[in-house]
């Protein structure tokens, strides 16, 4: 069989840029090892991590913030994790079976199984060969080992096994501080696990900004979880009376410490995933950490042969990956394509959220960049306020010559989607100014980025 591109994986770069490609009148075929599209993200990662983030919240909310309301929940209020988890599994499948739909209807064939790369332009599946103009690798990336803390899935899990936990665990460690050991760890802790984070760096969240990093480590110990920095585990064991029995030791040397948990989350990164898909034996490059190596139209080392997602490096986001699958089918397409990696958002989905867009300060003061800051506290926000959400900010970098947003950083409620106006700006180099001069509803949280915004020029209005 032959088309014009063949597309290995169904996750949000492979199953978007076919959707595309299909769209710009390109014949299509994708191929994925799971009989139900959507990657990782959908299946096991972003969609039902935040399913689970979403009911959990609520729960919490029940138990603890109704009450200022006028609302009589507390104790009261119980979790069914069955439920829980079966809500979960319904929204995922749902998508998944949208995915599937619009392939159909884009009239993309979809293959399940695993692809293996032939040479000169064909792909194994099983028993069938197929064959294409060109050929996107978009298998994205899987969870990084860590040595000495061998998985099972069931005590010792990876971001898969900690969205299927049956019970609650007493006490749960997570070992690794970024996006998805902080979303998960909060899952369980509101569901009233005790959480132990255990981060080999010395601060959360790398790589926010500073400031940041600091206030939501603090508000994350304000609501119960602990953190271990410049630890690392050095060992994991399952004693016979169950649990995990973890060795730590600090990372700049010394007396090493025992923890005892029921069950431990190993979040430490993701790496590419390429196994099975004979890259060497073709051609195809990688760099010293397994990725694929492309140039800035996604073409790997061997003509007809192209990479997107998380396999090629960079931020690991699904969004990210799908900006390179609409741009790799533009180029497919013989239009011009391309990815502003300056405007990709950052969210992390705790409670509050994070949301970043664009240069830290870390990154300007590097740079030797002079820049302002603009910051609003979501305390001086009426709506937020009004929602009894008042932890958190907006702060925004602007270059102090031309008033050019350079970056914008958010803490704070439905800090993901704020942060869509502040990637606008950016992608289209508007000024602070152009943000503080353009009229947003009241009351709204939104109004607490136009006052960072004005905070960046000759002051917040509503702030003493």
């Amino acid at each position: 069989m032959t088309c014009d591109v063949l597309i290995i994986g169904g996750g949000p770069g492979g199953y978007v840029c076919a959707l595309r490609a299909a769209q710009l009148g390109l014949k299509v075929v994708c191929i994925d090892q799971r009989a139900a599209l959507g990657g990782t993200c959908l299946n096991v990662g972003c969609i039902p991590s935040k399913a689970l983030l979403h009911s959990s919240h609520l729960f919490d909310e029940a138990r603890h913030g109704f009450a200022s309301h006028g609302i009589d929940g507390g104790a009261a209020v119980t979790v069914d994790l069955k439920t829980m988890m079966a809500r979960k599994t319904r929204i995922v499948e749902g998508l998944a079976q949208g995915i599937a739909m619009l392939l159909r209807k884009g009239g993309i064939e979809h293959v399940a199984g695993t692809a293996c790369l032939a040479g000169g332009g064909r792909v194994r599946v099983g028993e069938r060969m197929l064959e294409a103009r060109a050929i996107v690798i978009a298998t994205g990336a899987e969870p990084v080992p860590l040595p000495g803390v061998p998985v099972d899935e069931e005590r010792i899990v990876t971001s898969t096994g900690a969205l299927s936990l049956t019970t609650v665990p007493e006490h749960l460690a997570v070992i690794g501080a970024g996006a998805i050991g902080l979303e998960l760890g909060s899952v369980w802790k509101r569901l009233g696990a005790r959480v132990t984070v255990i981060e080999y760096r010395d601060h959360i969240l790398p790589p926010m900004d500073g400031e940041v990093r600091q206030s939501m480590r603090r508000l994350l110990e304000r609501q119960g979880m602990t953190f271990k920095l410049a630890r690392k585990v050095i060992a994991a064991e399952r004693p016979p009376q169950g649990g995990v029995a973890l060795t730590l030791e600090p990372v700049a040397g010394g007396t090493t410490e025992s923890l005892a948990v029921d069950v431990v989350l190993v979040a430490v990164g993701r790496q590419p995933c390429t196994g099975s898909l004979n890259l060497a034996e073709v051609g195809v490059a990688c760099d010293a950490r397994g990725f694929v190596v492309v140039d800035g139209q996604f073409r790997t080392t061997v003509t007809g042969i192209h990479a997107i997602g998380d396999v090629i490096g960079g931020a690991m986001l699904a969004h990210k990956a799908e900006e390179e699958g609409i741009a790799l089918a533009e180029h497919l397409a013989g239009r011009a394509g391309h990815v502003n990696y300056a405007a990709v958002p950052s969210v992390v989905y705790t409670a509050p959220e994070v949301a970043a867009v664009g240069r830290t300060e870390e990154d300007l003061r590097e740079a030797g960049v002079a820049y302002t800051v603009g910051r609003f506290p979501f305390a001086a926000n009426a709506r937020a306020r009004c929602n009894g959400e008042t932890e958190g900010f907006v702060k925004i970098l602007a270059d102090a010559r031309t008033d050019r947003v350079l970056g914008a950083h958010i803490i704070g409620p439905q800090a993901g989607e704020l942060i869509a106006a502040m990637v606008l700006g950016v992608e289209f180099s508007a000024a602070a100014e152009d943000i503080a001069r353009t009229c947003h509803a009241h009351p709204s949280l939104a109004e607490a980025v136009r006052e960072a915004a004005l905070a960046a020029g000759e002051g917040a209005l509503h702030l003493s």
